[in-house]
């Protein structure tokens, strides 16, 4: 059973924060790709464009419909995503998944801060949305790369 303390501290002041300050909000003009990803469960969903130049994220956008926990997993993302290339990408998010669901430690450089939403360990139910953003930025990455190769 949950208590209020326990959504204290799982809403704390650093992911309402991060919620309320996600970098590269909103969409780009034509991108090279563009994802929209829905966590059915809550019904979050985030939307994702993005050019990649040389394997690595040159434009970033990311448009955010989530809770303040996979708003604060988006903001993080955003931080660290221009330059980034594919693998990094879906390392950070195998790594958060792993952290979620087994776990795990956070992700680590340059995906650093990650380690804030830990205490959604315990809940399954927001899994889907803090996974949301680094999952569409992967896919968006593989829609580009296959697009410049077509």
């Amino acid at each position: 059973m949950t208590t209020d303390n326990d959504l204290v501290k799982l809403y704390s002041q650093r992911i309402l924060a991060l919620a309320a300050d996600i970098p590269h909000r909103g969409r780009l003009e034509g991108p090279q790709a563009s994802i929209r990803k829905r966590a059915p469960l809550c019904g979050s969903t985030v939307s994702v464009d993005l050019d990649v130049e040389d394997g690595r994220i040159s434009r970033f956008a990311q448009d955010v419909k989530a809770c303040a926990l996979g708003q604060a997993s988006a903001a993080l993302l955003g931080r660290h995503a221009i330059g980034r290339s594919r693998a990094e990408i879906e390392a950070a998010r195998d790594q958060l998944r792993a952290m979620l669901k087994e776990g795990a430690p956070p992700p680590g450089p340059p995906f650093e801060g990650y380690e804030v939403l830990e205490p959604a360990r315990d809940y399954r139910n927001r899994h889907a949305s803090i996974l949301l953003a680094l999952e569409a930025t992967a896919e968006a990455m593989a829609e580009a790369e296959r697009a410049a190769c077509a």
